[in-house]
């Protein structure tokens, strides 16, 4: 009846609105379907959350498609989650690039944007880029930041680690299995001294630093011990200035007496004053000899003291380079810089607040053929590892050569590669691009790169990174346990160094001294 009463009331208009009235309709209709059709057009099909029908591993990496509007995270043996994002909208673009999770925080809330919960938050940059949980819409909609389903990024978060791989892609990407000579192939015999290698160097670089402690107190002891020499020698010397000058005035009064009263008095002065005058010497003298063994205490001390700290120093970087071959490696290689960079996680936390602390030691130069040849960005990952060494992956998310030809034209350094290649581990990575670092890279992250060609309005709505600072090895002085930094403010506000830049909107990481940047 009711279907029926529908039916009645509908023709009844239908029939109100006569001819005229129906072609209105219907053209109403039909602009309402092309212009929902045009919507659907211009916003990405929707990815369904998905899980790979296998136990999963940890996740390596995680493929942003700013395309797609998806995320994909991957374990060791190929994806393992899938869900729909939201990136940032025009205007505040979500930079596409390289980034690692630099800190992971359950239940934050921004700073920016009237303290606007964020939940499972995964922070990629330290100006606020992240992955957190949020509403998606079905099209790009943030402030640059991620947007993933709250309850995706739930389940997410206690599977992903401090450092892990963040890739955004303009467009889709997905790894692909690689080879290629210039990948680390670790000796099974390095992997396996290791860790006790580790525990070796660790020992002899806390006695050495005993050492070297040691040996700094005792030159601060005889330093202490012979800080008021000079005084008491000043002191001295005045007084043997005054007497020899008294002894001097009772010359003239002998010389100038003018009867015997007179040369009487002269001459009992003399001698009160060439006493005072030798006393005064024989002080001075006493003094010198007994000052001289505290001033050759003082060299000696301070000598061995140098000494100490040099063998420390030495010891302090190769327990510390011990205790990194313990990490995956990463390594980033720079066609706008010409330059090589390393990152290890150190797994310390930073003093000045948030993440944790990457070694930053290793930064040489490199040879790249035909320069001015664009090699595109490559990202090649150690997968797991296998009889002969490592199973290697590569994503490619920028135009150039292809992966196989952009790593053929890099000469590395044989030195860096001895001495980080023998000991590689799964996750491991080697970054090829034509970026410079960006100014976000600093020492509480690993390797920050943006695509200069793609749109990067995220970061037009923040400031840039506070200023930082730049960590150097001397561990032992801070703690003891090798992984201690001396900090010194460095300007983050470095000029852009890219040559395929446009607009100027970004500023990029240039190497800033007095870095430690070499152990050999």
């Amino acid at each position: 009846m009711k279907d029926l009463m529908t039916t009645a009331q509908s023709n009844g208009a239908m029939r109100r609105w006569g001819p005229p009235g129906i072609v209105m309709f219907a053209a109403a209709l039909a602009l309402t379907t092309l212009t929902s059709a045009a919507m659907a057009a211009k916003q990405p099909r929707q990815t369904a959350e998905a899980v790979a029908p296998r136990e999963a591993g940890e996740p390596i990496m995680a493929i942003v498609s700013i395309k797609s509007q998806k995320v994909t995270f991957y374990d060791s043996e190929g994806w393992i989650l899938r869900a729909p994002v939201s990136t940032g909208t025009t205007g505040r673009e979500t930079p596409a690039g390289v980034f690692a999770v630099v800190e992971k925080d359950k239940d934050h809330h921004s700073s920016m944007y009237d303290d606007a919960w964020m939940p499972n938050m995964q922070r990629i940059t330290w100006n606020g880029i992240a992955l957190h949980g949020g509403p998606l819409p079905g099209y790009a909609a943030s402030h640059g930041c991620v947007r993933m389903p709250f309850g995706f990024a739930e389940s997410l978060f206690d599977k992903t680690s401090i450092g892990m791989r963040v890739i955004i892609s303009p467009n889709d990407a997905a790894p692909v299995d690689f080879s290629h000579p210039s990948l680390f192939v670790p000796s099974r015999e390095a992997l396996a001294a290791a860790p006790a290698r580790a525990d070796k160097l660790s020992a002899e670089a806390e006695e050495v630093a005993q050492a070297a402690d040691e040996a700094k107190k005792a030159a601060a002891a005889a330093a202490k011990d012979a800080q008021s020499i000079p005084a008491q020698l000043r002191k001295l010397e005045q007084q043997k200035a005054r007497a020899d000058a008294e002894n001097a005035y009772a010359d003239k009064l002998v010389a100038n007496a003018k009867n015997d009263q007179a040369k009487a008095k002269a001459d009992e002065l003399k001698q009160k004053a060439a006493t005072k005058a030798a006393d005064a010497a024989t002080q001075l003298d006493a003094a010198k000899a007994a000052a001289q063994p505290k001033r050759d205490a003082v060299a000696t001390t301070k000598e061995a003291a140098k000494v100490a700290a040099a063998k420390k120093a030495d010891a302090v970087k190769a327990a510390t380079d011990a205790k990194l071959a313990l990490e995956p490696v990463s390594v980033y290689i720079s066609r706008a810089t010409q330059k090589l960079y390393v990152r290890r996680n150190t797994h310390k936390p930073a003093p000045d607040g948030g993440g944790e602390v990457f070694d930053t030691s290793i930064e040489v130069p490199v040879t790249i053929r035909n320069p001015d040849q664009p090699l595109g960005t490559h990202i090649f990952t150690a997968m797991a590892k296998t009889d002969t060494g490592l199973r290697w992956s590569v994503v490619s998310i920028d135009e150039g050569d292809d992966a196989k030809d952009a790593l053929d034209r890099i000469t590395i350094p044989q030195e860096v590669w001895d001495r980080i290649g023998p000991t590689a581990l799964p996750r491991s990575s080697i970054i090829v691009s034509d970026e410079p670092l960006s100014a976000e890279t600093n020492y509480r992250t690993e390797f920050v790169a943006v695509l200069s060609n793609q749109p990067q309005g995220g970061f037009i709505t923040r400031k840039p990174t506070a200023p930082m600072a730049i960590a150097s090895d001397d561990g032992w002085d801070n703690g003891g346990n090798g992984f201690g930094f001396f900090f010194q403010p460095r300007d983050p506000y470095v000029q852009p160094a890219n040559p395929r830049r446009r607009g100027g909107q970004y500023q990029y990481y240039q190497s800033t001294q007095p870095m430690q940047r070499s152990f050999w």
